[in-house]
């Protein structure tokens, strides 16, 4: 996946959850010839509705348009831009990597290093599960292929606007004179 998100635009889009809605939304980029390179959607905290996050490529798809076509969607709600800097996005992966006997510690420790969890095991691969940003699912890709990558899958991004980091201010405490 390719990284630099001044060449993507991040879209959390909020929509009915109705029967159609995706292939919908999938068929105006299409229409219209924007490169999506990632799109996961699924269900919110209320079940009437489904969180789409879109990334497209930002030279094929200017904003504006992409919006103006999006809000024109009926079962549309909602769209929200997320900057990388306001945003915190994560990935999944799953991964067989070739790890006989002579590698298989090696793999191991590159597991713990990236917090990734071995999810099965066989006698010549391992299968490794990692979540985090699609920089870190690319770094640890790239430190795995000299063992050989036999299957890989990337869920593609998901993400949320950061919450607002403003401190409470405190009240001075005054002491009663009783």
């Amino acid at each position: 996946m390719a990284n630099g998100d001044a060449q993507h635009h991040i879209l959390s889009v909020l929509v009915e959850n109705k029967f159609g809605v995706l292939s919908r939304v999938a068929g105006l980029f299409s229409r219209r010839g924007y490169n999506i390179f990632s799109l996961a959607v699924s269900p919110t905290e209320d079940e009437r509705f489904s969180r789409m996050t879109v990334v497209v490529d930002a030279e094929t798809a200017p904003l504006e348009q992409v919006t103006k076509q999006l809000n024109k969607l009926i079962p549309v709600i909602k769209i929200t831009e997320l900057a990388a800097s306001d945003a915190v996005e994560r990935e999944l992966m799953l991964t067989t990597v070739r790890a006989g006997s002579e590698s298989r510690s090696q793999v191991t420790e590159l597991a713990a290093i990236f917090e990734a969890k071995i999810v099965d095991v066989g006698y010549e691969a391992m299968t490794l599960m990692i979540a985090g940003t699609p920089d870190k699912l690319d770094a640890i890709t790239d430190l795995l292929t000299p063992f050989g990558i036999v299957e890989l899958q990337r869920t593609g991004r998901i993400a949320l606007s950061k919450l607002a980091r403003q401190p409470t201010k405190l009240r001075a405490v005054r002491d009663r004179e009783a």
